[in-house]
């Protein structure tokens, strides 16, 4: 009788798969981490704290949503790689999240409002207001709030109204001359300053909170009537649609509707504070149609992620200092000399350490560049007032160029914004694509066809992240040009993927999800188990934002049974257990939180001393490798390799200020220089090496 094989056995035990959810949540303990290091400015702190509330709202959103109503998940949505239950899953999830929350309230209810107190901001109750201020307070509702308030009656006569997604609600109890109780539902508009500011003395900021300034003036809105009661409330709804068009409707119908109906999906998330009594709740549980487990309790402000008013003040002094992006002396060029740049070697731009300006100026000078033939670019994000977007359509109505343009309807809250980009590159002549129904496309790709003498040349940007020049100032990513003709003949393949009905799936240098990618990276890495073996050592460092998908956790965990090397970089959840002995002690996870977002994906392999270095969009989840049409592209040029692997690479690793070193239980551990041991921020590190050149 043959034994199991322990490794085999290992490998397949679902104990060795952590919680993706879980992970999430995990990641924004991380993000809390740095609203608690003292290290970082007030107001950058608060900043992150910001970024939590806004990280939770679309946690459950996207990730509860889809758990909740399981039935109605898209294909976009990947679940976690145990098989639990999603009911279990939710009992774990609400249970970590409530008191995760209560956390990071305590913090900036008991630290950061003091230290703003002594900075000289000062986030007041109305109660604690003096009269002046009050008054001045008064003065602002009448004048800037009242104009826009509408209360909703509901009672037999008005239906309880619809309460909109991330909305900040205030449920109120009056009574009329009759005796009668009567609610009503006060929406308080985005449109007005969560906080209220207030006259003080200079160098003083006060402020109060926008919800308590309109209960302490509800008689206004409800004349001849005594106000009983009034509570805040929060509503955070489902965001998973449906994306599969009927048979009758194109994909921007389909994405329409889909946009309206998501406006009345289910409630998903209630945030109440802690003062509101069981006959209001009962009124909100019974006609939002929630379970009381989604019910959470909170002790502080129920929107976090409107704390960001504070940051943008004016406060350089509470915040981190400012840095201009170098501008590459390689690409600071106009027309042929721009071209001749391009083709002289290939050239990689490290954002946002480097300025994004030269991507926007390789559209700009091909769209009036009497030798360009035709603009092809992916757009997933661009944000608005985009100039590559502008660029595309001055291209295409002012200098005839033969525009292509694929946008992506389907990127994920982005969806108004990119149907009306398309819809205005459509009207100026631009030919413009949605995609495929079932599938995203993620790759960031643009392409410009060139004649010149004689022949016609392609050259191409290829990224890790997107064409949102607000995002290139906040995000880490890795951007190539280069006029390679195997990369520029793929490129021309993938669009006509895009936007034709081509069918091919082999590549010559661009591994493209959902047809080969994973195959591709299953392949190099096996490569390394194999070098391993013959005596070469084995080496990889994959740098992600997220590691969850199960066949390549799995092959990673055999690549480090066969001695491999294995250096993970991953910011958000990790579903892999590092450092488990016969299974995983040849991998190492780290995580990097700071001042910018890590964003950019890198796998390097180190194939028995002939590098292979590839970039791109792709994380390593379902969704990327199955759902998304991705590219990793890779990098050739021997400088390039070596530039990415020393001076981007190893000071990653070597990071010990930001970096969070994964346990084998799935928490993380704060790594700190050792004794007489130089310290390293590596974003800090970047930003100095531009400084410095």
């Amino acid at each position: 009788m043959l034994l199991p094989d322990p490794k085999l056995a290992a490998l397949d035990d679902p104990q060795n798969y952590l919680d993706r959810e879980l992970g999430t949540l995990a990641f924004q303990k991380r993000v809390f981490e740095e609203a608690q290091d003292e290290r970082n400015p007030l107001l950058e702190r608060i900043k992150f704290i910001a970024i939590i509330g806004s990280n939770l709202d679309e946690f459950f959103m996207v990730r509860v949503g889809g758990l909740s109503v399981p039935d109605a998940r898209t294909p976009d949505l990947d679940f976690s790689v145990e098989d639990v239950p999603p009911s279990q899953q939710l009992v774990a999830i609400r249970k970590d999240a409530q008191q995760f929350m209560e956390n990071v309230n305590d913090f900036l209810r008991n630290t950061l409002h003091p230290e703003l107190h002594q900075a000289g901001i000062h986030l007041n109750d109305y109660d604690e207001l003096s009269p002046d201020q009050q008054q001045a307070a008064n003065t602002y509702f009448t004048n800037f709030i009242f104009p826009v308030l509408t209360p909703l009656a509901f009672d037999p006569g008005h239906p309880f109204p619809h309460i909109s997604n991330l909305s900040l609600n205030l449920a109120i109890l009056v009574r009329g001359s009759d005796e009668q109780l009567l609610f009503a539902r006060l929406k308080i508009p985005d449109t007005l300053p969560y906080l209220v500011p207030l006259p003080s003395v200079p160098g003083e900021q006060v402020f109060v909170w926008v919800s308590q300034v309109i209960r302490a003036n509800l008689a206004a809105l409800f004349p001849g009537m005594e106000i009983l009661e009034s509570h805040p409330f929060y509503v955070v709804r489902n965001a998973e649609m449906e994306l599969q068009p009927p048979e009758n409707l194109d994909l921007m119908e389909s994405m329409e509707e889909s946009v309206r109906k998501r406006r009345f999906s289910p409630v998903v998330r209630l945030l109440i504070d802690q003062y509101m009594p069981p006959h209001i709740l009962e009124i909100l549980v019974e006609n939002l149609n929630i379970d009381n487990e989604d019910i959470y309790t909170v002790h502080g402000p129920l929107v976090l992620r409107n704390l960001m008013q504070l940051y943008k003040l004016d406060r350089p002094d509470l915040k981190y200092h400012s840095f201009i992006p170098a501008r590459s002396s390689l690409l600071d060029l106009e027309g042929e000399d721009f071209f001749a740049a391009i083709r002289a070697g290939d050239v990689l731009l490290h954002h946002p350490y480097d300025s994004f300006a030269p991507v926007i100026h390789f559209l700009q000078v091909a769209a009036c560049d009497p030798n360009v033939l035709a603009i092809k670019q992916t757009l997933y994000r661009v944000g608005s007032n985009s100039p590559i977007v502008k660029t595309l359509l001055e291209a295409s109505r002012d200098y005839g160029k033969q525009v292509a343009v694929l946008v992506e309807l389907k990127a994920r809250f982005d969806e108004e914004n990119n149907m009306g980009w398309a819809r205005m590159l459509e009207q100026e002549g631009v030919h413009v694509t949605y995609g495929f129904p079932g599938l995203k496309t993620h790759c960031k790709v643009a392409l410009v066809v060139r004649k010149e003498e004689g022949r016609i040349r392609r050259y191409m940007h290829l990224a890790t992240g997107n064409y949102n020049h607000v995002t290139a100032q906040l995000y880490e990513d890795l951007g190539l040009f280069t006029c390679d003709d195997q990369i520029g003949a793929d490129a021309t393949d993938l669009f006509n993927y895009l936007t034709g009905y081509s069918h091919k799936e082999d590549y010559r240098k661009l591994l493209v999800a959902p047809l080969k990618l994973r195959s591709h990276l299953e392949d190099l890495i096996q490569q390394e188990m194999a070098h391993q073996a013959a005596g070469e050592p084995g080496h990889i460092i994959i740098k992600v934002n997220a590691l969850v998908d199960k066949p390549m956790i799995r092959l990673l965990y055999q690549a480090s049974q066969a001695g491999v090397q294995i250096d993970l970089i991953v910011r958000g959840a990790c579903s892999l257990r590092p450092g488990v002995p016969g299974l995983s002690e040849n991998i190492r996870v780290t995580s990097i939180l700071g001042r910018i977002l890590e964003h950019s994906r890198i796998f390097y392999f180190r194939n028995a001393g002939l590098e292979k270095i590839y970039l791109g969009s792709a994380d390593l989840m379902p969704r990327n490798l199955n759902q998304r049409v991705e590219v990793l592209f890779p990098v050739e040029n021997p400088h390039l390799l070596q530039h990415i692997r020393d001076d981007i690479l190893k000071v990653l690793l070597a990071d010990n200020m930001r970096t969070r070193l994964m346990l084998p239980d799935g928490t993380y551990r704060r790594i700190s220089p050792a004794p007489g041991q130089a310290t390293l921020d590596c974003q800090e590190w970047f930003i100095k090496q531009r400084l410095a050149s």
